[in-house]
């Protein structure tokens, strides 16, 4: 019996679940990969920090000591209350909201994810770093704006998650239309 599990569960079914999803979902089952110059530069499933002022910034990491770590996935495990959880949102509220005063500073620019590796951030959350974005690219914001909608995901049947923008999809599609001088 210990033989026969071991095959069926260790062996076949990794092996059948591997199978259907490469031919159902490769792009997924192969981690989202992108592409640029014939180059991995990331996946569109696992977030990666961007902190030049050119860029829309992602959202917070604790996935490691530095952030945005693979192999240490996971939220900072801080309470609500815990001092050090507030003190760093904070900071980060200030910090951000120098960037555009009198504009309320959206949750997910100054908070983590459960993974620590969100790729996404909110619409919301784009569009207050328009400003910063197009001054920087020498753009104009509502050009800045075009390429958020169209990088915009909506709900998945309509019904599920939350509308999403791709930080890495659309920075990639801002070097590739409006090169930083």
């Amino acid at each position: 019996m210990t033989l026969a599990t071991t095959v069926l569960l260790g062996i076949v079914y990794p092996l059948v679940v591997t199978a259907l999803a490469q031919a159902l979902f490769p792009r997924s089952a192969n981690g989202g990969l992108i592409e640029a110059g014939g180059k991995i530069v990331g996946s569109r499933l696992i977030g990666q920090p961007f902190t030049a002022p050119g860029y829309f910034h992602s959202r917070p990491s604790a996935a490691g000591p530095a952030g945005y770590d693979g192999t240490q996935s996971g939220g900072s495990n801080l309470g609500p209350t815990n001092k050090a959880l507030l003190d760093r949102v904070s900071a980060s509220v200030q910090t951000t909201q120098a960037e555009n005063p009198n504009v309320p500073v959206p949750i997910d620019l100054v908070t983590t994810s459960g993974s620590g590796l969100d790729p996404n951030i909110s619409p919301a959350a784009a569009e207050f770093q328009i400003p910063r974005v197009a001054r920087e690219r020498n753009m104009k914001e509502n050009d800045v704006r075009m390429l958020v909608t169209a990088h915009t995901a909506e709900r998945q049947l309509g019904f599920l998650g939350e509308r999403r923008v791709n930080v890495l999809e659309l920075n990639l599609d801002l070097d590739a239309t409006h090169p930083l001088h």
